[in-house]
């Protein structure tokens, strides 16, 4: 058997953390199995499905280099198709029309309410004669549901669940303007697309019993099912935005790597091991549904930060370059930056980035350690930077300027040479003068290694720098 899964997101917001996991739960599953990932798209909700959040689902993925098989099925162009099922059920009297209008449900409702009773449809139309119809009433069409007995979900995650029947009421299957509801639409899809694993939160569980009814009453095997853990916040409540849940493109326009968040990802509620980082080869190997916890994922910002920086730390220096670019889009002021990159500005940033990697978290923290090279003349100074220029630091400075100007080498290592030259000859510690050299330089307290800095700036722009802070 060739495993096929699925990822089958609603368009009526952008891809959220939570349908990140799960879309690469379902491709490691698919990629570890050799099977395939399809999309689906579940436009069903007109009034709120969006083209801006269908694409933004699309780039998400793209950018978390999660591919899938085949072409993306829209879910709302297959209404026919579900329309058809549902009446071939209703011919072969394994559903029946309803007419039990609004406010005949509502009473239901209450009366369930008052009884301390979950809401159910108490099937007043399950036998009774179409000819007892009212006039000028739609009728929707239901399932007959099974009334005895269980129905068992034999689940790869959450392990054997068993939901009396009578605890599930006659679904609608077709409402009454003739749209297919989401229980009907899923199950005819995940047949018709060969769909062999249901891999999906398991806020999903309550529904797998139903579809499962479906499935039993069509005829049609049931594929294999995994609802994995929900991710909660660190403080072990509903994961909202002010935890983190953002929409993936979010992410990207914070400066997270996505093999990172892949990284991540990856360990909400899932473990290998102690094995804390996994190449995308890695964690495509050692993939596999039975280590998928229950228990839901705590999300950690902090942690997130953490992985990121280990890689870019590791990152070989050309891919976040790529990482700035990708970025630039998507921030603010990124535009601006994205022009100042001429060849020479981007010859320096790779020249800087060993040091500017080993500081930064995120990418947007490489694009502000940058910040130095893409200065332009008279820099700017912070407030930190200014205090450290006092009258005797200025004096320090020009005459540190008069002996690098003497360099006949211009490098890191000429440069380390002549500041502690110079500070011996001046009687002072090295850091009287590296300071107040890093904050004419940088116009700031922190940069990376100073010497590596007058190396990537040159000997030109270094000088003159210098000389606009020198008396």
């Amino acid at each position: 058997m060739t495993v096929v899964t699925r990822f089958a997101p609603s368009p009526t917001g952008f891809l959220h953390i939570g349908g990140g996991r799960t879309a690469l739960f379902n491709w490691l599953y698919a990629r570890k199995t050799g099977g395939r990932m399809l999309l689906r798209i579940e436009d069903t909700d007109r009034q709120r499905s969006t083209t801006e959040a269908i694409d933004a689902i699309l780039d998400g993925l793209s950018w978390l280099g999660l591919d899938w098989d085949g072409e993306t099925i829209f879910q709302f162009a297959r209404a026919g198709r579900h329309a058809e099922v549902a009446l071939g059920l209703l011919a072969e009297g394994r559903a029946y029309r309803c007419y039990a209008s609004p406010e005949e449900l509502d009473e239901m409702r209450a009366l369930a309410m008052k009884e301390g009773r979950p809401p159910r449809y108490d099937g007043r139309w399950r036998d009774r004669d179409p000819a007892d119809a009212p006039a000028g009433v739609k009728p929707v069409i239901r399932l007959k549901a099974q009334q005895d007995g269980e129905t068992v979900v034999d689940d790869l995650v959450q392990g054997r669940v068993v939901i009396p029947n009578k605890d599930l009421d006659d679904l609608v299957l077709l409402r009454s303007d003739g749209t297919p509801t989401y229980m009907l639409a899923v199950v005819v899809d995940d047949h018709d697309m060969g769909i062999t694993h249901v891999v999906r939160g398991v806020d999903h569980l309550t529904n797998a019993a139903r579809q499962i009814q479906i499935y039993q009453a069509l005829g049609w095997a049931v594929p294999a099912m995994a609802h994995i853990p929900l991710i909660h916040g660190s403080d072990g409540a509903k994961l909202s935005k002010r935890h983190g849940a953002l929409g993936v493109e979010q992410y990207r326009a914070l400066g997270y790597l996505p093999e990172a968040l892949r990284n991540y990802l990856v360990r909400l509620g899932w473990s290998h091991g102690d094995q804390e980082f996994f190449s995308t080869e890695e964690m495509t190997a050692a993939f596999d549904l039975s280590g998928v916890g229950r228990s839901a994922a705590r999300f950690d910002l902090a942690k997130l930060d953490a992985i990121n920086a280990h890689y870019i730390r590791h990152a070989d220096d050309q891919r976040l370059m790529a990482a700035i670019d990708d970025v630039l889009p998507h921030i603010d002021g990124g535009r601006a930056i994205a022009d100042a990159l001429s060849p020479l500005v981007r010859a320096q940033i790779l020249k800087a980035m060993p040091g500017l990697k080993e500081r930064a978290r995120t990418v947007l923290d490489l694009i502000d350690g940058a910040g130095f090279i893409l200065a332009q003349r008279p820099i700017q100074v912070d407030a930190k930077a200014a205090a450290l220029l006092t009258p005797d630091a200025r004096s320090h400075l020009t005459a540190l300027h008069q002996r690098l100007a003497g360099l006949s080498e211009w490098s890191a290592t000429s440069a380390d040479a002549a500041v502690r030259s110079e500070a011996e000859a001046r009687g002072i510690k090295l850091g009287a003068l590296a300071q107040p050299l890093r904050a004419a330089l940088t116009g700031r307290t922190t940069s990376p290694g100073i010497f590596d800095v007058l190396d990537v700036l040159g000997r030109e722009e270094s000088l003159a720098r210098i000389a606009d802070q020198a008396r």
